[in-house]
């Protein structure tokens, strides 16, 4: 029988959980198009699965955003790669 200590199986948890926002995130893979459409507030919390209040917390905390005709819009690119290195971010200091 095998134990894994705490430190190998935190390790090996973020190694797995990198590799699946990666993946999930299509990051550095494809650049997005020059004329990327603008996704609303509902259409953006749609996508990443959160609630608007979520999302407005999230914008106060520095999510980029334009806003046009007293309407707010996204662009899905500039808002992952944010999360990505929000996350990477975050990795590093765990490792700490």
């Amino acid at each position: 029988m095998t134990i894994i200590n705490d430190e190998a199986l935190s390790r090996c948890i973020r190694d797995a959980v990198r590799a699946e926002l990666k993946e999930h995130f299509n990051l550095g893979r494809n650049p997005p198009p020059e004329n990327e459409r603008l996704l609303s507030k509902q259409e953006l919390a749609t996508e990443l699965g959160v609630s608007l209040v979520t999302l407005t917390d999230w914008m106060k905390k520095g999510l980029p955003f334009l806003r046009l005709h007293k309407r707010v819009y996204f662009k899905k690119s500039q808002v992952l790669n944010i999360m990505h290195q929000n996350i990477t971010n975050q990795i590093k200091e765990d490792k700490r």
